[in-house]
Protein backbone atom coordinates (compact mmCIF):
# COMPACT_ATOMS: atom_id res chain seq x y z
CA UNK A 1 0.00 0.00 0.00
CA UNK A 2 2.95 2.42 0.86
CA UNK A 3 3.64 2.33 -3.04
CA UNK A 4 -0.08 3.93 -4.04
CA UNK A 5 0.96 6.82 -1.50
CA UNK A 6 2.80 9.12 -3.53
CA UNK A 7 5.97 10.21 -2.21
CA UNK A 8 6.08 13.93 -0.72
CA UNK A 9 8.79 16.12 0.49
CA UNK A 10 8.31 19.32 2.60
CA UNK A 11 10.62 22.14 2.57
CA UNK A 12 10.52 24.14 5.89
CA UNK A 13 12.71 26.89 5.28
CA UNK A 14 11.69 28.40 8.73
CA UNK A 15 12.56 31.97 9.45
CA UNK A 16 15.47 31.98 7.08
CA UNK A 17 16.19 33.76 3.67
CA UNK A 18 16.16 36.53 1.39
CA UNK A 19 15.84 37.78 -1.91
CA UNK A 20 19.02 36.91 -2.74
CA UNK A 21 19.34 33.49 -1.42
CA UNK A 22 15.52 32.28 -2.05
CA UNK A 23 16.82 33.33 -5.67
CA UNK A 24 19.43 30.40 -5.64
CA UNK A 25 16.72 28.13 -4.17
CA UNK A 26 14.74 28.82 -6.93
CA UNK A 27 16.77 28.36 -9.51
CA UNK A 28 18.31 24.90 -7.48
CA UNK A 29 15.01 23.55 -7.71
CA UNK A 30 13.82 24.43 -11.05
CA UNK A 31 16.84 23.53 -12.88
CA UNK A 32 17.94 20.05 -11.29
CA UNK A 33 15.99 16.92 -12.25
CA UNK A 34 13.56 16.26 -9.32
CA UNK A 35 11.86 12.79 -9.13
CA UNK A 36 8.61 13.29 -10.82
CA UNK A 37 6.77 10.66 -8.81
CA UNK A 38 7.65 12.83 -5.44
CA UNK A 39 5.93 15.26 -4.67
CA UNK A 40 7.31 18.64 -3.36
CA UNK A 41 6.26 21.51 -1.55
CA UNK A 42 8.32 24.57 -0.22
CA UNK A 43 7.66 26.80 3.14
CA UNK A 44 9.13 30.22 2.69
CA UNK A 45 8.04 33.09 5.20
CA UNK A 46 5.03 34.57 4.60
CA UNK A 47 6.56 37.71 3.62
CA UNK A 48 8.22 35.99 0.27
CA UNK A 49 5.01 33.41 -0.25
CA UNK A 50 4.26 35.60 -3.34
CA UNK A 51 7.51 36.01 -4.44
CA UNK A 52 8.75 31.99 -4.36
CA UNK A 53 5.05 31.48 -5.56
CA UNK A 54 5.67 33.65 -8.57
CA UNK A 55 9.49 32.32 -9.38
CA UNK A 56 8.73 28.97 -8.87
CA UNK A 57 8.06 25.76 -11.19
CA UNK A 58 4.51 25.42 -10.78
CA UNK A 59 4.74 21.91 -10.35
CA UNK A 60 6.18 22.30 -6.74
CA UNK A 61 3.83 23.66 -4.14
CA UNK A 62 3.84 26.61 -2.06
CA UNK A 63 2.68 26.70 1.78
CA UNK A 64 2.55 28.93 4.27
CA UNK A 65 3.97 28.15 7.69
CA UNK A 66 1.47 28.79 9.97
CA UNK A 67 -2.22 30.82 8.90
CA UNK A 68 -4.76 31.65 11.79
CA UNK A 69 -8.29 30.36 12.86
CA UNK A 70 -10.20 33.18 11.04
CA UNK A 71 -10.34 35.01 7.94
CA UNK A 72 -9.65 38.33 8.65
CA UNK A 73 -9.64 40.52 11.79
CA UNK A 74 -7.68 42.41 14.75
CA UNK A 75 -5.00 39.76 15.13
CA UNK A 76 -1.63 41.54 14.52
CA UNK A 77 1.15 39.54 13.01
CA UNK A 78 -1.42 36.51 11.82
CA UNK A 79 -1.92 35.20 8.07
CA UNK A 80 -5.18 34.21 7.47
CA UNK A 81 -5.84 30.90 4.35
CA UNK A 82 -7.92 33.48 2.31
CA UNK A 83 -4.44 35.49 2.51
CA UNK A 84 -2.72 32.18 1.62
CA UNK A 85 -4.96 31.56 -0.82
CA UNK A 86 -4.67 35.50 -2.73
CA UNK A 87 -1.38 34.95 -3.46
CA UNK A 88 -2.37 31.64 -5.38
CA UNK A 89 -0.13 29.28 -2.73
CA UNK A 90 -2.90 26.37 -1.57
CA UNK A 91 -1.02 24.79 1.32
CA UNK A 92 0.08 25.67 5.20
CA UNK A 93 2.10 23.85 7.39
CA UNK A 94 -0.04 23.58 11.22
CA UNK A 95 0.93 22.66 14.61
CA UNK A 96 4.89 22.60 14.52
CA UNK A 97 6.22 22.17 17.18
CA UNK A 98 7.93 25.04 17.24
CA UNK A 99 4.71 26.90 17.08
CA UNK A 100 3.63 24.65 19.79
CA UNK A 101 6.61 25.17 22.53
CA UNK A 102 7.96 28.46 21.63
CA UNK A 103 4.80 30.12 21.22
CA UNK A 104 2.53 28.04 22.87
CA UNK A 105 -0.14 26.65 20.71
CA UNK A 106 -2.35 24.47 22.62
CA UNK A 107 -3.81 21.55 20.98
CA UNK A 108 -7.49 23.37 20.91
CA UNK A 109 -5.79 26.12 19.21
CA UNK A 110 -3.95 24.28 16.62
CA UNK A 111 -7.45 21.82 16.19
CA UNK A 112 -9.58 25.46 15.23
CA UNK A 113 -6.75 26.05 12.95
CA UNK A 114 -6.92 22.72 10.92
CA UNK A 115 -11.20 23.23 10.87
CA UNK A 116 -11.12 27.07 9.48
CA UNK A 117 -8.04 25.94 7.18
CA UNK A 118 -9.95 23.26 5.57
CA UNK A 119 -13.22 25.34 5.12
CA UNK A 120 -11.15 27.71 2.98
CA UNK A 121 -10.55 25.11 0.54
CA UNK A 122 -6.28 25.19 1.82
CA UNK A 123 -4.01 21.40 2.35
CA UNK A 124 -2.68 20.86 5.21
CA UNK A 125 0.56 19.97 6.77
CA UNK A 126 -0.41 19.37 10.68
CA UNK A 127 2.88 18.39 12.93
CA UNK A 128 2.67 15.52 15.89
CA UNK A 129 5.48 14.58 17.92
CA UNK A 130 7.00 14.12 21.33
CA UNK A 131 9.45 15.77 23.60
CA UNK A 132 12.56 13.92 24.55
CA UNK A 133 11.25 13.65 28.28
CA UNK A 134 8.13 12.81 27.52
CA UNK A 135 9.95 9.69 25.07
CA UNK A 136 11.99 9.00 27.76
CA UNK A 137 9.16 8.83 30.04
CA UNK A 138 7.45 5.99 27.33
CA UNK A 139 5.00 8.72 26.38
CA UNK A 140 5.36 8.78 22.77
CA UNK A 141 2.22 7.45 21.76
CA UNK A 142 0.18 9.42 24.47
CA UNK A 143 1.39 12.63 23.22
CA UNK A 144 0.93 12.03 19.01
CA UNK A 145 -2.53 10.24 19.63
CA UNK A 146 -3.36 13.22 22.11
CA UNK A 147 -2.39 15.88 19.35
CA UNK A 148 -3.83 13.66 16.47
CA UNK A 149 -7.23 13.52 18.26
CA UNK A 150 -7.18 17.39 18.15
CA UNK A 151 -6.63 17.62 14.72
CA UNK A 152 -9.01 14.87 13.72
CA UNK A 153 -11.85 16.18 15.77
CA UNK A 154 -11.61 19.42 13.55
CA UNK A 155 -11.80 17.46 10.02
CA UNK A 156 -15.62 16.72 10.24
CA UNK A 157 -15.64 15.46 6.66
CA UNK A 158 -14.20 12.08 5.32
CA UNK A 159 -13.10 13.57 2.11
CA UNK A 160 -11.06 16.44 3.72
CA UNK A 161 -8.52 13.65 4.46
CA UNK A 162 -7.68 13.88 0.78
CA UNK A 163 -5.76 17.26 1.48
CA UNK A 164 -4.18 16.27 4.67
CA UNK A 165 -0.61 15.71 5.03
CA UNK A 166 0.61 14.20 8.69
CA UNK A 167 4.14 14.95 9.98
CA UNK A 168 5.61 13.54 12.79
CA UNK A 169 8.05 14.87 14.36
CA UNK A 170 10.05 13.68 17.41
CA UNK A 171 10.77 17.35 19.03
CA UNK A 172 14.32 15.95 20.08
CA UNK A 173 15.55 15.53 16.92
CA UNK A 174 14.91 18.66 15.18
CA UNK A 175 17.83 21.09 14.31
CA UNK A 176 19.81 18.89 17.27
CA UNK A 177 21.87 16.76 14.60
CA UNK A 178 19.84 13.76 16.51
CA UNK A 179 17.64 11.27 14.01
CA UNK A 180 15.24 9.03 15.11
CA UNK A 181 16.46 5.30 13.86
CA UNK A 182 14.79 4.06 10.80
CA UNK A 183 12.80 1.68 13.37
CA UNK A 184 12.17 4.51 15.92
CA UNK A 185 10.25 6.57 13.03
CA UNK A 186 8.42 3.33 11.96
CA UNK A 187 7.24 2.41 14.99
CA UNK A 188 5.58 5.91 15.58
CA UNK A 189 4.18 6.04 12.09
CA UNK A 190 2.51 2.83 12.29
CA UNK A 191 1.06 3.86 15.33
CA UNK A 192 -0.19 6.96 14.24
CA UNK A 193 -1.42 5.04 11.41
CA UNK A 194 -3.43 2.51 13.81
CA UNK A 195 -4.78 5.22 15.66
CA UNK A 196 -6.07 6.48 12.52
CA UNK A 197 -7.72 3.57 11.25
CA UNK A 198 -9.21 2.79 14.49
CA UNK A 199 -10.72 6.17 15.31
CA UNK A 200 -11.01 7.51 11.90
CA UNK A 201 -11.03 4.75 9.09
CA UNK A 202 -9.10 2.06 7.55
CA UNK A 203 -9.22 3.37 4.31
CA UNK A 204 -8.40 6.83 5.45
CA UNK A 205 -5.39 5.32 7.37
CA UNK A 206 -4.83 2.87 4.65
CA UNK A 207 -4.16 6.23 2.15
CA UNK A 208 -3.01 9.05 4.64
CA UNK A 209 0.36 9.76 3.92
CA UNK A 210 2.93 10.32 7.47
CA UNK A 211 6.29 12.56 6.93
CA UNK A 212 8.98 12.45 9.18
CA UNK A 213 10.91 15.49 10.09
CA UNK A 214 13.84 15.38 12.17
CA UNK A 215 17.35 16.04 11.08
CA UNK A 216 16.83 14.73 7.63
CA UNK A 217 20.01 14.77 5.39
CA UNK A 218 21.76 13.54 2.34
CA UNK A 219 22.89 10.76 4.35
CA UNK A 220 19.85 9.30 6.22
CA UNK A 221 17.37 9.69 3.70
CA UNK A 222 17.35 6.58 1.81
CA UNK A 223 16.83 4.10 4.38
CA UNK A 224 14.27 6.42 6.41
CA UNK A 225 12.17 6.47 3.40
CA UNK A 226 11.75 2.75 2.60
CA UNK A 227 10.51 2.34 5.66
CA UNK A 228 6.91 1.02 5.19
CA UNK A 229 4.91 3.47 6.97
CA UNK A 230 7.28 6.39 5.92
CA UNK A 231 5.93 8.19 3.38
CA UNK A 232 8.50 11.32 2.84
CA UNK A 233 9.77 14.07 4.97
CA UNK A 234 9.51 17.17 6.58
CA UNK A 235 12.68 18.68 5.86
CA UNK A 236 14.32 22.14 7.93
CA UNK A 237 17.41 23.02 7.67
CA UNK A 238 18.52 20.39 4.70
CA UNK A 239 16.09 21.93 2.74
CA UNK A 240 17.87 25.74 2.38
CA UNK A 241 21.35 23.36 1.09
CA UNK A 242 22.25 21.65 -2.47
CA UNK A 243 21.32 18.25 -0.35
CA UNK A 244 17.44 18.90 -0.24
CA UNK A 245 17.71 17.56 -4.32
CA UNK A 246 19.19 14.11 -2.68
CA UNK A 247 16.54 14.30 0.16
CA UNK A 248 13.22 14.95 -2.59
CA UNK A 249 15.08 11.48 -4.76
CA UNK A 250 15.49 9.40 -1.67
CA UNK A 251 13.48 7.13 -3.72
CA UNK A 252 15.03 7.11 -7.01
Amino acid sequence: MADQRKFFVGGNWKMNGSKKSIDDLIKMLNEKGLNPKTEVVVAPPSLYLSYVREKLNTQIGVAAQNSYKVEKGAFTGEISPAMIKDVDCHWVILGHSERRHIFGESDALIGEKVAHALASGLYLIPCIGEKLDEREANKTEEVCFRQMKAIADNIKNIDDWKRIVIAYEPVWAIGTGKVATPQQAQDAHKSVRGWIEKHVSADVAKHVRILYGGSVTADNCAELSHQPDVDGFLVGGASLKPEFINIINARQ
